[in-house]
């Protein structure tokens, strides 16, 4: 049974064969019930009550968004016949004074809307911020220092400079993410950056030349000194702050002294299951919130599922 954690599981057809057609981008943009999302900052715009939070899209035949706009929309897919585009509007300095934007909503970031919306918006969300986030970093060529340019529907940049001409595509970085186990027991860690009592599993990114099951058991040295075998894959998640792609596995330790570098680890420490049952959501204990994969991990475990 395959496994979808939030953020991923979108409804969408990306519809990539379509990315390169500039006459059907430009008429489904025009056409009536398209979608427009607007992200502002890495914010998304939402109205309604606090604790039910609904998404707020844009009119893409108005103009006014134009004029504040980072730069043409993306092409994020088809909604069924709807098609979905994301604009960024960055550039603003305050949606809250802007005239057409203060009295639709407000933007919030995608981590404290996750436990108030539902997957389908979740995953909407991670993909537009996501990619937007590339583009805002990537408005210069890596190879010659030119400009570049958005191509294919927003999913490439092209380098202005003809004697280059690189295309740049969308990156997604690979991260490890291992819950470590030993019987009824767990490893888990914190770092210095950590709020006050919050424990999670470890994690890091794959290096060139490295597979990710070879990540995993680096990753558990540097970060706790334990050696593993039984590295299992569990499920993956994109996760777009800014731009990784979170690669769980299981492991089980072979040793179990833990040593750790401070610079990187505040603390790794065991867990017995019954007494993370017992503390989770307590002050002074606190896992990762149900958005992350690090707790669909440790959930699974605690469950008997992992």
């Amino acid at each position: 049974m395959s496994i979808v954690n939030f953020y991923a599981g979108s409804s969408l057809d990306r519809a990539a064969v379509k990315r390169r057609d500039a006459a059907w981008l430009a008429g489904r943009l025009a056409a009536a019930g398209t979608r427009l999302v607007p992200v502002w900052r890495g914010k998304h715009l939402v109205d309604g009550p606090r604790e039910a939070p609904q998404p707020v899209w844009l009119d893409p035949a108005e103009s006014w968004w134009r004029e504040i706009a980072a730069a043409e929309p993306v092409f994020l897919g088809l909604e069924g016949e709807t098609a979905c585009f994301a604009v960024d509007l960055s550039p603003l300095e305050d949606p809250a004074a802007h005239p057409r934007l203060g009295g639709l909503g407000a933007f919030v970031d995608l981590r404290t809307l996750s436990p108030l919306i539902g997957e389908r918006a979740g995953s909407l969300f991670a993909y537009a911020r996501g990619l937007l986030l590339w583009h805002g970093r990537h408005r210069f060529c890596g190879v010659c220092g030119s400009a570049t340019i958005v191509a294919d529907g927003g999913h490439a940049r092209h380098c202005t400079d003809p004697a280059c001409a690189t295309h740049h595509f969308p990156r997604t970085d690979p991260v490890v993410i291992m819950l470590i186990t030993d019987g009824d027991r767990c490893i888990l860690g914190r770092q210095p950056k950590f709020p006050p009592g919050f424990y999670s599993c470890l994690a890091g990114f794959v290096e060139p030349g490295e597979g990710a099951e070879e990540a995993v058991a680096r990753e558990s040295w540097e970060e706790a000194g334990v050696h593993i075998t039984d590295v299992r894959y569990h499920s993956s998640q994109p996760w777009p702050f800014p731009g990784q792609l979170m690669l769980g596995f299981t492991a089980r330790a072979t040793s179990s002294a833990i040593t750790t570098d401070p610079e990187e680890m505040e603390d790794v420490a065991w867990f017995e299951r019954d007494w993370i049952k017992a503390n989770r959501g307590s002050d002074g204990f606190r896992l990762p919130p149900r958005d992350a994969i690090a707790r669909r991990l440790i959930d699974d475990w605690l469950d008997g599922a992992g």
